[in-house]
């Protein structure tokens, strides 16, 4: 992805580096998201992409570097600031998160009820607008047990999008999907996005359906960004990390075994 201007950057992440224990998840990363588009973030698991979520929301501050959404500088805020950024970025994870004993018409008006002070009949015909817009003001009196798993996650997007925030970010959105909600997810997202002119960040395995919705995409691997830019360039990229995770090749750069110790100093270890 080629460097994007400061201002038609919506969030950016400079040289970040993340430390869990003795293990680095994030080395120098640097990634920026460009304003109003869709960006797919690739990689294998425990690469790193959900942690890249959670510095930019602020639940994880980094042990170098500097995360921006917009002007603000997330890493350092605090308190009410940080709740004052959060309202302003939608979040949608991986398994939906709804509330159970709450009907999916009680589960979008949740944010509008906790942060606002919009009257009942207001919070209502919002609540029916954004239902509507992912196909499911029918079900709006549905708890989440009663719908399909394909439903919930549009009665989540429903919810992200009830502050009609500028950013909103999707933590593996298909995951487990039949392929017609998989189709209807990826047509809502890129959408919604066009309609709404919000900038989306997107975590997904799904090589397939990036070309499909994403203007941009990164792929990370060993702490850092292996590659970066729109989904032909990258399928037509000729890096060995690329083509092993575009063609999901089980041998490559990026290894199958966790880093480890030999083998046979665990057996040792054990007989000892």
């Amino acid at each position: 992805m080629p460097d994007i201007p400061a201002a038609e950057a919506a969030i950016r992440l400079q040289g970040v580096t993340l430390k869990r224990g003795p293990r680095t998840v994030l080395r120098e990363l640097s990634l920026e998201i460009p304003a109003g588009k869709v960006t797919a973030v690739m990689g294998p698991s425990g690469c790193g992409k959900t942690t890249v979520l959670k510095l930019i929301t602020g639940q994880l501050r980094p042990d170098l570097g500097e995360v921006w959404v917009g002007d603000t500088r997330v890493d350092q805020l605090r308190g009410a600031e940080l709740s004052g950024l959060r309202r302003n970025i939608g979040v949608l994870l991986q398994n939906g998160a709804l509330f159970t004993d709450l009907t999916c018409f009680d589960n979008v008006a949740l944010p509008l009820r906790e942060h606002t002070r919009l009257p009942e009949a207001l919070i209502r015909r919002l609540v029916l607008l954004k239902l509507q817009t992912v196909g499911l003001r029918g079900a709006a009196a549905m708890y989440p047990r009663e719908l399909s798993g394909g439903m919930n996650r549009r009665v989540a997007m429903a919810r992200a999008m009830a502050l009609d925030p500028a950013v909103i970010l999707y933590d593996e959105p298909f995951a487990g999907l039949d392929p017609i909600s998989l189709g209807a997810s990826v047509r809502l997202i890129r959408e919604i996005n066009r309609a709404l002119g919000l900038t989306s960040v997107v975590i997904t395995h799904d090589v397939a359906e990036v070309p499909k919705f994403a203007d941009y995409c990164c792929i990370i691997a060993d702490g850092g960004i292996a590659a970066a830019g729109t989904p032909a360039e990258l399928r037509a990229s000729h890096l060995e990390v690329v083509r092993q995770f575009v063609e999901g090749l089980p041998d490559g750069p990026v290894p199958f075994h966790f880093p480890a110790r030999p083998l046979a100093e665990d057996l040792l270890a054990l007989d000892a």
